[in-house]
């Protein structure tokens, strides 16, 4: 029973490495080293608890929320609540920040890539707006693996139009910048109908779709 215990603790760790070593993959194809990779993975994995808040608007909108039912909390009702509150609009640090800086740091070593990167950007960003929505009490959703699919499958139609671009370039600006743009700044204004107190954009960390998008992106290519 002890050593079942411990290897039922150890799964957790074996999953985060199987993470950390997907995102270490994708680095290094776009053109990291190993030391460097590790860096920015790990730089992400303790910026996913750093917002940065940046400004501050009035929201207000139906909330759901729970409450424990006849049965307790292994049934639990739903509640929905109007509500009016001074919403905090942040960037995340590993969420948001961290990917849009390293799209920056690829498209100044590879300059070339700039007009590809902005072509499979624009087609990124109206697929995000097109399919994220505003869930109250959440903030903004999309389909998870809807847009590291498209990003990977611009940059290979990119890659055989220009017959000198980087795939792996272009799919990972293009993903983190479509859904930075597409599905978060572009829907801003519908923040002030979700009545959440805090907004953060990227704020899900690496788990969050911008990061995840560009990670995806590359390993698809």
């Amino acid at each position: 029973m002890p050593i079942l215990i411990f290897l039922i603790l150890l799964i957790p760790l074996l999953l985060l490495m199987i993470f950390i070593n997907i995102i270490s993959i994708s680095f290094t194809k776009l053109g990291f080293s190993p030391f460097f990779a590790i860096i920015i993975i790990f730089g992400s994995l303790i910026g996913s608890f750093i917002n940065i808040p940046f400004t501050e608007i009035k929201s207000e909108g139906n909330v759901v929320s729970y409450k424990p039912s006849k049965y307790g909390w292994f049934m639990p009702e739903p509640v929905i609540e109007h509500r009016s509150v001074r919403t905090v609009i942040s960037a995340n640090v590993g969420g948001a920040i961290i990917p849009v800086c390293v799209s920056l740091y690829l498209l100044i070593q590879f300059p070339s890539m700039i007009f590809p990167v902005l072509i499979g950007t624009a087609i990124c960003v109206l697929i995000s707006y097109k399919f994220s929505t505003a869930v109250p009490g959440l903030g903004i959703a999309m389909p998870v693996f809807l847009a590291p699919l498209a990003s990977a499958i611009v940059a290979v139609v990119l890659a055989v139009i220009f017959p000198h671009a980087i795939r792996t370039v272009i799919a990972y600006v293009s993903g983190v910048l479509g859904v930075l743009i597409g599905a978060d700044l572009l829907n801003f204004s519908k923040i002030k109908t979700l009545g959440t107190p805090t907004a953060s954009i990227g704020g899900a960390g690496t788990f969050d779709g911008i990061f995840l998008t560009g990670i995806l992106a590359v390993l698809l290519v």
